[in-house]
């Protein structure tokens, strides 16, 4: 067994340090780093279980030029001829790079200099673009540049937590269980602000579930509140004129809480909580970016915390939480196509610096295609040449129907990723293997400004290659060799950290002067490190009067339901998936939380509109539509749905979410708006309902409904159709078949044996009950004969139910007769016997919500 390894998560921006030791080749033990500032050793689920992820199933590990196998000289030189010549006879403008929040910061450097100093273009946008551009541009409006003004030590000393437009729960599990230790230890007070009662609601001292899309109203009726009771203080601010008395109209409390569809109570105490508790953290999420009112949503927050002078000091300010693990390293490094390079502009000024610190010979002089707006360039034929790295654009964005015959229409695509096939890459003329996690060595940036270093414990499979590498060999073949002359990321960090000090002299906050000369050593052992760790505590500001700026912002009417489009169509993350689940869909623990893609209902809703929960539905909106199962759930507002992001045409026959965004987009920040899409929903009916339980890999069975997960040993596909069920032994595999039909229940049971072991199993029916899956899963590869048909053990065998607790597999079923049996009184008693919500503890409001649900005689006796 080797030593451990620091390193860092692949997943959210929380940042969390991880110790990987390697147990055998492609295995790894992960824990919780208990020396890094970002978790003290915690992990959620997702990071329990890397573990499961690092093995070389799907793996892209050769570069391919169409459907055959090439070699990197063929490859790269091919990319570099086919990006010059575009670029030769339609311009630089002509090319683009989308990128990924998964690249690390180094990665991010020399492919946002290539575009922006050496191509001549800032077509370079990130998929960071999609989660926390609002952010980027409500900082830069109001602060002069993109800072972030909290830190993860603010929770701790805060007195009032407001969670906006965020279920920290599950999105950011780490940073749920550090607000839920303050609240413990200090009595700290919460508020979550979010039209959905979600598992962080359910903790709250108050959920204000409101109106989608009211934000502005919400947070300008608060200021308002706060400067008519003298708790607002504009003397060392640049305030526009007319910015009090436009704030004077129309947010009396009466009318911000017609306008956010709240009870005036409810706001009034949150007025109260807000006035009563100086040191305040709002922390906001992807309910505010993702929205196509986005940076108007973060500038309301902003001023709120300016002109009550909640920012500057322990405890108190406004705090974006990135989505990625280093949106916020492509961010220092220019990674969107509104900046430059180190939280430089497109000004004459530093277009000329940035041009002569890299002898670049052709700088971009204006910002680029934004991410909506580029995949409309690629549609219209505008962009002849696209390189994609590290992400799945035919999922991601909204619309995705249209991202899709944009990319079939590309005259040239590369896609560099670590998976093989995707719904991106099937439309790549040239495929590049890269590094995953866990073999890339470089540095990431967290939510808090914290830098780590991410570094490689495992080697490169195959041919893969580190990203910055295979930049760095196209940049050479194009003719650039000299200001790419790489060897290693040490180097371009060194140069990353030299051009944010230069010609700064505290004009910017994001200066890495003191890296800028580190060795090569000093920067293989470097600690976690937070630049400018208490920004705005001298109250000085990067704007040219040094003062922070108030931005006007009003609420925008609100679209009222349109006749054939009723819903209103929210989209979000599960708390055990990630992104298109090419890593967390290889975790059989992972997959089993959620194993299908739901659609979420109020149920007077899904009674008005005959949708059974558990059955089908069709969700539908102007872009697309796509099919989900159903279900019920109370803290749905009517009139709302909500479906996952996650599914993709590789897990499932339905589930496409990316379908069903509209493409419109914040005119400041360029983000989609994913929250508010019109939409309707509809049953679907079907003749039979089943499921597959395959040893290794099979094709999903062709029927309406296919859904697969990841299980140990093989995959489980639920299955539902029209039509005779019998096209589905085209899914089995070859071997001895064990058959039993009851024509009465319209029952099909099919298992298929190799050597005695069990293969494949295949339960059908019209009319009956299924049996659970677990004990079927636990058989496979397993010695079987004709009772396996009986789907279940011999004698009485208890059904864990579904998966509550995914850190230690316990199930529903199991909780509940612990609650029962053992007489469990808490959350932290059912921890203490089953270990549930002991390790990432974004269980425990479910584990509470069982409690409560439970009759309260068998709880207490």
């Amino acid at each position: 067994m080797s030593a451990a390894t620091r390193t860092t998560c692949a997943y959210c921006g929380v940042g969390c340090g991880i110790r990987a030791t390697v147990t055998a080749e492609r295995t790894v033990h992960i824990e919780g780093d208990p020396d890094h500032p970002a978790n003290r050793g915690r992990l959620c689920s997702k990071g329990t279980h890397l573990g499961e992820t690092v093995g070389l199933e799907g793996r892209l590990l050769h570069p391919m030029i169409g459907d055959r196998r090439a070699s990197w000289d063929k490859a790269l030189d091919l990319v570099a001829r086919r990006f010059r010549e575009a670029i030769a006879e339609h311009g630089p403008d002509s090319v683009a790079f989308y990128v990924s929040g998964q690249l690390l910061t180094e990665d991010y450097y020399v492919a946002n200099k290539l575009m922006k100093g050496f191509i001549g273009s800032a077509n370079i946008d990130t998929n960071s673009r999609l989660c926390m551009s609002s952010a980027v541009a409500g900082h830069m409006r109001a602060f002069g540049e993109d800072v972030v003004a909290g830190s993860y030590a603010d929770l701790e000393a805060a007195d009032l937590i407001v969670l906006v437009g965020s279920n920290t729960a599950w999105c950011h599990p780490v940073v749920y269980q550090r607000i839920m230790a303050a609240r413990a230890e200090r009595g700290t007070r919460l508020v979550v602000i979010d039209p959905r009662r979600t598992e962080t609601a359910e903790e709250a001292d108050l959920h204000l579930a409101l109106r989608p899309g009211s934000d502005v109203a919400l947070f300008n009726g608060l200021l308002a509140h706060c400067r008519a009771e003298g708790l607002a203080d504009a003397a060392n601010l640049d305030v526009p004129e007319g910015f009090w008395e436009a704030l004077g109209e129309g947010h009396d409390l009466w009318s911000s809480a017609q306008t956010c569809d709240l009870a005036p109570a409810d706001l009034q105490r949150f007025y109260q909580l807000f006035a009563a508790h100086p040191r305040t953290v709002t922390l906001f999420s992807q309910g505010i970016n993702q929205s196509i009112r986005g940076t108007d949503q973060v500038n309301a927050i902003l001023n709120l915390h300016l002109a009550t002078g909640r920012i500057g000091t322990p405890g108190a300010a406004p705090f974006s939480i990135t989505g990625q693990p280093n949106a916020m390293g492509g961010r220092e490094v220019g990674g969107l196509a509104s900046t430059l390079a180190a939280h430089r502009g497109f000004g004459a000024e530093d277009i000329a610096d940035v041009g002569r610190f890299w002898a670049a010979p052709r700088m971009a002089t204006k910002p680029g295609l934004k991410a909506v707006d580029l995949f409309r360039a690629v549609g219209e034929g505008r962009i002849k040449a696209l390189w994609i790295m590290a992400t799945n654009p035919a999922v991601s964005m909204p619309d995705a129907g249209r991202v899709r015959e944009a990319l079939a229409s590309c005259p040239f695509i590369v896609v560099s990723d670590v998976i093989a096939e995707t719904d991106t890459s099937v439309h790549a003329h040239v495929r590049l293997p890269a590094a995953a996690w866990g073999e890339k060595d470089g540095t990431v940036t967290n939510s808090e400004r914290t830098i780590s270093r991410q570094r490689a414990f495992l080697p490169l499979p195959g041919e893969a290659k580190p990203d910055w590498w295979i930049v760095t060999h196209v940049a050479r073949r194009m003719g650039f060799r000299t200001a790419f002359a790489y060897d290693r990321p040490a180097e371009i960090w060194r140069e990353h950290a030299r051009l944010t000090a230069y010609r700064n002299d505290g004009a910017r906050m994001l200066d890495l002067k003191a890296q800028a000369a580190i060795g090569n050593h000093a920067y293989d052992a470097m600690a976690p490190f937070q630049w400018n760790v208490a920004p705005f505590a001298e109250g000085h500001y990067p704007t040219p009067s040094a003062l922070a700026r108030l931005v006007p912002v009003a609420q925008r009417s609100l679209d009222a339901p349109l006749r054939d489009w009723p819903m209103t169509l929210n989209t979000g993350r599960y708390r055990d998936q990630w992104h298109t689940m090419t890593r967390t869909g290889l975790s059989p623990k992972l997959a089993r939380h959620r194993e299908e893609p739901l659609v979420e209902i109020n149920p007077a809703d899904a009674v008005a509109l005959s949708l059974a929960d558990g059955a089908l539905a069709r969700v539908t909106t102007p872009q697309g539509d796509s099919l989900f199962r159903v279900a019920h759930h109370s803290g749905q507002r009517r009139g709302e749905l909500f479906t996952p992001i996650h599914w993709t045409d590789q897990q499932a026959r339905g589930g496409r979410t990316g379908l069903l965004a509209r493409d419109l987009a914040d005119p400041h920040s360029g983000q989609p708006g994913f929250k508010l899409s019109p939409a309707r929903i509809a049953p679907v009916a079907v003749d039979w309902r089943g499921f597959l339980i395959v040893r290794g890999e099979t094709p999903a069975p062709d029927c309406l409904w296919a859904t697969r997960v990841t299980v140990p040993g093989g995959a489980l596909y639920e299955l539902a159709g029209t039509g005779d069920a019998g096209a589905l032994d085209r899914a089995l595999p070859p071997g001895e078949r064990i058959e039993a039909r009851d024509p009465a229940r319209g029952t099909l049971r099919v298992a298929v044996l190799r050597e005695g072991r069990l293969a494949a199993a295949l339960f059908v029916t019209r009319y009956g009950e299924l049996p659970s899956r677990d004990w079927l899963i636990a058989q496979l590869d397993q010695p079987q004969g004709p009772q396996v048909l009986a789907g279940r053990a011999p004698g009485r065998r208890s059904d864990r139910g579904p998966i509550v607790c995914a850190c230690f597999d316990v199930g529903l079923h199991t909780i509940t007769a612990a609650i029962r049996d053992q007489r469990l009184q808490d959350v932290a008693a059912i921890g203490a016997a089953l270990g549930a919500g002991t390790n990432c503890g974004s269980c425990r409001p479910a584990l509470a919500r069982i409690l409560t649900d439970m009759p309260k005689e068998v709880v207490h006796g």
